[in-house]
């Protein structure tokens, strides 16, 4: 469904060339959900907006929905459907008179579009508010138009950058749901970016971590938390003055790595946390070290990208 070779992108700037994509080389299948993770200025936006026809190519090739990105730009916005991080509908409109324009403009005969329109305000619970104006919409409602937006031509592929951003946590779940069910119904491929890391986890076939311009991890989510060295034990002390003592307990269990004593917690990694913990509390009991409680994590997407880049993708988004 995408073939990027190369794929590159400079701006001028008055300090100069600065390349915002740089030669990426990106295959999706069809019927694929891929997320694009990095922090802002990765380049994950610019990259779908080549791809979309938005911002020209400076180098390399793209293919779309099978047209080449460059030369018919017209066959490939026909289709995808593209829902950016701004809202695409306007205020002065009805919802159903906004999702019946937009399906008049992508050739739909006018009694088609009717149906159609009808037809995702059913599928995304927009059902009472038909008749509304957009501008009285709340911020989940109008995201959902904004989906339906760009699902009236029922494109085979549909770009989402950033969806849920801004959203409350019942809109995001409501959101998620409703493409869940249209990937089940029509195997519709799904590009994305987010910076919430469960929304990747939970949504997406792969990941595709950018950072710099470039891709620097490609893989199932389980596929790149295993590049993690192992789950994060946390051991919370009843007095700090045992750290120390515990610190060395730790280093000593096989495998433990990044050991680490700060206040009255006691952290490292190593594989299997869960069964490893046992044997830690009994080290630690046979030593005098009293414990209040003893926790355990499984590897993160923003543990991928701390360990491939040595900073947190969490706070390179908020900054």
């Amino acid at each position: 469904m995408i073939r990027t070779r190369s794929l590159t992108r400079t701006f001028s700037t008055d300090h100069g060339p600065v390349e915002a994509v740089r030669a990426i080389d990106l295959d999706v299948a069809e019927g694929e959900t891929v997320a694009l993770l990095g922090p802002n200025g990765a380049g994950k936006s610019t990259t779908l907006r080549m791809l979309t026809t938005m911002l020209p190519i400076t180098r390399g090739t793209a293919t779309v929905a099978g047209y080449d990105v460059a030369r018919a730009p017209v066959e490939v916005r026909r289709r995808i459907g593209s829902i950016g991080q701004g809202h695409g509908s306007f205020d002065g409109l009805r919802v159903v008179e906004e999702l019946t324009a937009q399906a008049r403009l992508y050739g739909l005969p006018r009694r088609a579009a009717r149906t159609r329109a009808a037809e995702l305000i059913d599928d995304l619970q927009l059902t009472g508010l038909a008749d509304r104006d957009v501008a009285t919409l709340s911020g989940g409602q109008r995201r959902r138009l904004d989906l339906a937006m760009g699902l009236v031509h029922h494109p085979p592929l549909v770009f989402l950058d950033e969806p849920s951003s801004g959203l409350d946590p019942q809109s995001r779940a409501h959101l998620w749901d409703h493409i869940a069910r249209m990937r089940a119904a029509a195997g519709t491929t799904v590009v994305l970016t987010t910076h919430y890391l469960d929304e990747a986890d939970a949504a997406a076939d792969r990941v595709v971590v950018i950072d710099h311009g470039q891709i620097i991890a490609d893989g199932t989510p389980s596929q790149l938390k295993g590049k993690v060295s192992g789950d994060l034990v946390t051991v919370e002390l009843a007095d700090a003055a045992d750290a120390p003592a515990a610190a060395r307990i730790a280093g000593g269990l096989a495998g433990a790595q990044d050991v680490d004593a700060t206040g009255d917690l006691v952290r490292f990694r190593i594989a299997e946390g869960d069964s490893v913990t046992p044997d830690v509390v009994r080290a630690l009991d046979a030593s005098g070290v009293r414990m209040r409680g003893t926790r355990v994590q499984r590897p993160t997407l923003d543990d991928v990208f701390l360990t491939l880049t040595g900073r947190s993708l969490r706070e390179e988004a908020a900054a």
